[in-house]
């Protein structure tokens, strides 16, 4: 399994830069590294001096570089969902369609780079793998995406499940599916056949590295100006809604940093000198990825003393809403929505208050 490491950052502040810096110092260090570009311009390798592909080469001694193609992704990740359909349908319908005709869709990009992670994490060949998405909003829902997806299926499954429509038509379904499907009917239901439970597998084994500050973890990237301090404190609390763990803050160009540094507290911010020709001075710079361990979790439940705890740094009380449905509460923050699960000891029980304190939103039953 592989460190994967990310940044946030308003655009302009360096994210691309110090993102390379960090592949480079990590394999100095003796880190098998891969540096994954999701930018398809030529400024991706002009940045890094190379001429790239959307396979992994090697540039220096332990770091290799691929520059992410949406269009290659979604032919490769086609031709293996043709292999799948084959596995469980028996007149596939997939099969007469063609990856090369594909056209890529808005938003095709961040599952297709996502999935890209998961296979890079999951051949074993990489310690860190450090990704230069678009270091905004759509890198967090990017991360997100496993715990989303996960709710939608949940919730959806519940929904059906006790509907009319699903009563009326259950004596049908699992004749018909039997009859399509390339396995044998267990008479539960058709959300825990052989295909939706693989795909909930790849989804909660991806929300549980998200929520694993050694498996995937953050950093923030400033510059000394107001607007690039503010867009960084934003994604700070944004990124706690996906439940990524933001471990500290590189300042780019940094001369005041001792005057910036109250405002991220507790994160430890790190002064990142300009660069010149010269990468060493970036390199030398970046702090240990373990400090992403010392940074504050961004949920805990504590099943003893009924509480759950989110921590939404950079936010107040008047930008949080808290709903409850079921087995689950919902929080609103900013511009992103967390639906948390409880565990079984506080599933069925009411919320019975709430208050943000030292930037966390503790929720009591």
């Amino acid at each position: 399994m592989s460190l994967i490491l990310t940044f946030l950052g308003k655009g302009g502040t360096g994210c691309t830069t110090l993102a390379i810096a960090t592949a480079k110092s990590l394999s100095q260090r003796g880190q098998r590294v891969l540096l994954v570009g999701q930018d398809p311009t030529p400024a991706f390798g002009m940045a890094i001096g190379a001429s790239l592909s959307p396979d992994p080469q090697e540039i220096e001694q332990n770091l290799k570089v691929v520059q992410l193609s949406s269009a290659i992704l979604l032919e490769r990740s086609w031709e293996e969902l043709k292999q799948q359909e084959a596995k469980y349908i028996r007149t596939p319908f997939f099969k007469a369609v063609y990856g090369q005709e594909l056209g890529v869709l808005p938003g095709m990009d961040s599952a297709l780079a996502l999935n890209a992670l998961r296979e890079y994490d999951a051949s074993g060949i990489y310690d860190v793998i450090v990704y230069d998405g678009a270091s905004d909003l759509s890198t967090l829902r990017m991360l997100g995406m496993p715990e989303i997806l996960s709710w939608y299926i949940r919730r959806f499954r519940k929904v059906f499940s006790e509907s009319d429509f699903a009563k009326a038509l259950s004596p049908f379904i699992q004749p018909v599916a039997s009859a399509v499907l390339n396995v044998e009917w267990s008479g539960s239901s058709i959300f825990d056949q052989p295909a939706t439970n693989q795909v909930n597998n790849i989804l909660d084994q991806g929300r549980v590295a998200v929520a694993d500050p050694s498996r995937v973890g953050a950093f923030l990237v400033t510059t000394s100006t107001p607007e690039a301090i503010a867009t960084a404190k934003y994604f700070w609390g944004s990124a706690q809604q996906v439940g990524l763990t933001v471990g500290g803050v590189l300042h780019n160009q940094g001369t005041d940093s001792a005057a910036i540094a109250p405002q991220f507290a507790p994160l430890p911010l790190t002064a990142i000198p300009t660069r010149a020709e010269d990468w060493q001075p970036l390199v030398d710079a970046i702090p240990d990825p373990q400090v992403m361990l010392q940074a504050p979790r961004p949920i805990t439940i504590n099943s003893a003393e009924r509480k759950v705890s989110l921590f939404l740094p950079t936010f107040d009380k008047r930008e949080i809403k808290l709903t409850q449905y079921g087995p689950e509460v919902t929080i609103d923050a900013g511009n992103q929505r967390r639906n948390v699960i409880l565990p079984p000891e506080l599933q069925g029980q009411s919320v019975s208050g709430a208050k943000f304190q030292d930037g966390y939103l503790i929720i009591s039953f």
